[in-house]
């Protein structure tokens, strides 16, 4: 691996990480040596990246990082657009359009040479057939969730009684065929 590979690598492995990184293991992760992973984190440093590091302990990325969060190896373009494709075959319309509109900038912003793997992954999601449509605005649940709001829901009982509820709600699951929404209802007291 170059130089300058290992040093992308480094930022990635400390930016993904929540807890310290030690210099072992990064060292494992990019197969070098312990001793080259402290001179390429001495080339950052002198770089005026704003890395932190406690010997013992291991390396923290500090906030502050000004560089193009955008350079995308084969495999993490391969992920967002395999992502992207399940949210545009069975996510709601708004997900949907902004599933699109993600592959165009990410398409947009890589080389020419990765493109391929956005216009013809290894794997495609199949097309969500058979779903029936939603029935509720998702966005306004997802912005209720966003906004840790509250919110009127009308449905119907298992035993098909209509009924009205406020809650709270905290997570929307997407399925195959179905969309879940769990949430704090005020009514019952409970979940």
């Amino acid at each position: 691996m170059r130089k300058a590979d290992r040093l992308f690598e480094i930022i990635q492995i400390l930016r993904r990480s929540k807890k310290p990184v030690t210099a072992d293991a990064m060292a494992a992760e990019l197969e070098t040596s312990k001793r080259s992973v402290y001179r390429d984190i001495a080339a950052l440093l002198a770089q005026r990246v704003p890395i932190r590091g406690e010997v013992g302990i291991g390396y923290v990325l500090e906030h502050g990082l000004d560089m193009p969060p955008l350079m995308l190896t084969a495999d993490e373009i391969e992920v967002a657009v395999l992502g992207a494709q399940r949210v545009i075959n069975r996510g709601d319309p708004q997900l949907s359009k902004a599933a699109r509109d993600l592959l165009a900038k990410i398409e947009a912003s890589i080389p020419e040479r990765l493109r391929p793997y956005i216009d013809d992954p290894a794997h495609r999601v199949a097309p969500a057939w058979g779903r029936p449509k939603d029935t509720i605005d998702l966005g306004v649940v997802r912005s209720a969730i966003n906004g840790a709001r509250k919110m009127k829901l009308n449905y119907r009982d298992v035993e098909g009684r209509a009924t009205a509820r406020v809650i709270l709600p905290i997570l929307l699951g997407y399925y195959e065929t179905t969309r879940i929404i769990c949430a704090w209802c005020e009514s019952r007291k409970d979940f």
